[in-house]
């Protein structure tokens, strides 16, 4: 069994929890070291059982609290090579990480953790780098997909895979396009380097999904340009233009930006 928690999601802060009996990882710190600790207090965890903290990415939403971490809890960081050097260039990260701290992996070559068996897989984004994570613990298969500009064929592969998963829904098109937002970074936003819009979401999950998808959680979605309620609305309206039924062919929650979710236990 693998629990998982989402501890935050979206620009204020990212970061997911998942563990066996034996083996605990962070996926992303975006949080600030002092939220992080009151959840980990919350929730009855302990930074000293955690083997490793992975980063998708190295914007400031995804690696805040970095270099702390690192620093007060001798946790290995892994990421690629181009993660690493813009972790190194970022400005909130305080202190920089140590040689020691790093690790390096590379997209597509898998690696064990414990009893964690980890793929990393491109994303597109505008970052230095930018993966998502697949995670099999005995017959389990986590995913986790944020931050994706546009769907790439891998994308799509992934989420035919995934027994759980946790997807960016980050806006809706329509309050993106009408918000306050200057014109460029609108462009940013729903560009082939951005973020996943609601309908993409729900489109990528219609079109790539299989029978074996349990849960699927939405993230990382935006303050200014979406709403929790909206997100669930948009994608349950599109899975069930293709007779897909959430609650019925899979479990489907909305992840919060700054309340953590419960506690899941995962089960083949």
């Amino acid at each position: 069994m693998l629990k998982f928690i989402c501890l935050g999601s979206g620009s204020s802060g990212n970061c997911y929890y998942l563990s066996t009996e034996t083996t605990a990882i962070l996926i992303d710190v975006g949080l600030t070291m002092r939220t992080l600790k009151r959840h980990f207090q919350t929730f009855g965890l302990s930074f000293s059982r955690i083997n490793a903290i992975l980063i998708t990415h190295d914007h400031a939403d995804h690696i805040k609290a970095v270099g702390k971490i690192a620093a007060e809890y001798a946790i290995p960081i892994y990421s690629t090579a181009e993660v690493h050097e813009g972790i190194a260039r970022n400005y909130c990260v305080s202190p920089q990480l140590k040689p020691e701290s790093k690790f390096f992996l590379q997209k597509d070559v898998s690696f064990d953790i414990g009893d964690l068996h980890i793929t990393p897989f491109e994303v597109p984004h505008d970052s230095n780098d930018c993966v998502g994570y697949r995670i099999e613990h005995e017959g389990i298969r986590f995913s986790l997909i944020t931050d994706i500009g546009h769907v790439t064929e891998r994308v799509k592969e992934e989420v035919e895979k995934a027994n759980y998963l946790v997807l960016e829904s980050n806006h809706d098109s329509e309050m993106l396009m009408a918000g306050p937002y200057p014109a460029h970074l609108k462009g940013r936003i729903s560009g082939p380097e951005g973020h996943l819009s609601n309908r993409e979401a729900a489109e990528l999950l219609a079109n790539s999904s299989s029978p074996a998808l349990r849960h699927v959680w939405l993230c990382h979605l935006s303050e200014e340009n979406n709403h929790p309620e909206l997100a669930r609305k948009t994608v349950d309206a599109v899975l069930r233009s293709y007779g897909i039924v959430p609650g019925v062919d899979f479990n489907f929650d909305v992840l919060r930006r700054k309340v953590p979710s419960e506690c899941y236990e995962l089960v083949p």
